[in-house]
């Protein structure tokens, strides 16, 4: 008898589970929303290039190609993501918009604005970057210039005789700001919360390829071995005018998961001057943007590089139990408490998302295989 799966989302955990799956012997549909495959790395900013190895951050079946270099770019991925589809043969449908997934006798019925869908097994697969948090402002409403989400953010052209506040300090904020002063552009950056900043790679590793580290000592042994050669590389977040965070980089992810700051060139900004460092924003008045120590500065543009929310809450109306109270899924890469529904890649990784995203992939296909013989 031949057994189904629906994967919701095309994007690199999604088309990592239906290779997986479909492996295991299952007949596998991927529905994802939008018109093409791998729809937020087309989308992401042009000059992103992943902070993760080329070798590590390979799906199941198919290694990125060489050519892509040691960090592949945005382009790059977006190509490899549909080279990975078509190599597999993948059943995608494109502008399939998921609006709920329920239970229905031994298995799902996935509701689609095209119709209703069974299957055996449904993993969703839409990833982290999820809504765009837009956080509010006393005052913002009287901002007299664009203000927009990191998401929105494509390259520094349309910035050029502008002045640019970048709001937060995850990856794509630095990312971002470090674009837009290699413009020219009067830059600064607002950086509400402690930090941990590290460098790319430690003596030609990735830093994010440090996990037998990890796993040999756990994580606040890790960062306790790992913090002098951090701080003899890239420094010490004070002398960035940022604060220390009270974890190690290490625990950040695993207790909190919140990645810390990867440096790819705004550290060198900053101590340039290209980039002007301000606290957390406490309220606008008209261009003028007030911060927590009192300071203030004129800026005509925001981008809010402030991060996305996960709530998958609509989606699963009838199974709230396999969510947390901000919906976001309790289990990520194993069985979720229901059977044959899971979550692949909704919690951040410290040895990057890519290589979390494959070994998910793999070990839901493992699970459901055992449990629909």
């Amino acid at each position: 008898m031949t057994r189904s799966a629906i994967v919701i989302g095309a994007g690199p955990s999604g088309l990592a589970t239906a290779v997986c799956l479909q492996k295991a012997g299952f007949e596998v549909a991927v529905l994802e929303r939008n018109d093409r495959i791998g729809s937020a790395w087309h989308d992401h900013y042009d000059s992103l290039r992943l902070h993760t190895s080329r070798k590590t951050s390979g799906l199941p079946g198919l290694p990125i190609p060489a050519s892509a270099g040691k960090y592949p770019s945005r382009a790059d991925m977006a190509a490899y993501l549909e080279s990975y589809a078509q190599t597999f043969d993948l059943d995608v449908r494109l502008g399939y918009a998921v609006d709920r997934v329920d239970p229905e006798d031994e298995g799902w019925i996935v509701r689609h604005e095209h119709g209703d869908d069974f299957a055996d097994v449904v993993v969703f697969a839409t990833g982290l970057n999820g809504q765009p948090n837009r956080p509010d402002w006393p005052g913002l409403d009287g901002f007299p210039g664009p203000v927009m989400h990191g998401s929105e953010y494509r390259n520094p052209h349309r910035f050029l005789d502008r002045k640019v506040l970048v709001v937060g300090f995850g990856n794509s904020g630095a990312d971002i700001a470090t674009d837009l002063a290699g413009a020219g552009i009067a830059t600064g950056l607002s950086v509400r919360s402690p930090v941990n900043i590290v460098p790319l790679e430690i003596l030609g590793v990735p830093v994010t390829s440090l996990s037998l580290l990890r796993r040999a000592l756990g994580p606040a042994a890790a960062d306790r071995l790992s913090a002098p050669v951090i701080e003899t590389l890239v420094g010490r977040p004070e002398d960035y005018g940022l604060r220390r965070a009270d974890k190690g980089p290490v625990r950040q992810v695993v207790e909190d998961g919140r990645v810390p700051m990867i440096d790819v060139g705004v550290l060198a900004a900053i101590k340039a001057g290209r980039i002007a460092v301000h606290p957390g924003i406490t309220r606008f008045d008209d261009g003028t943007v007030h911060f927590a120590d009192d300071t203030n500065a004129t800026y005509d543009t925001l981008i809010a590089a402030t991060g996305y929310r996960v709530d998958l809450t609509t989606f699963l109306p009838d199974v709230p139990d396999v969510l947390d109270a901000s919906g976001r899924p309790k289990v990520s890469g194993g069985p979720s408490g229901r059977r044959g529904l899971y979550f692949c890649s909704y919690h951040a990784s410290p040895n990057g998302q890519l290589r979390q995203s494959a070994q998910e992939a793999a070990q839901i296909a493992d699970h459901a295989a055992q449990t629909h013989g």
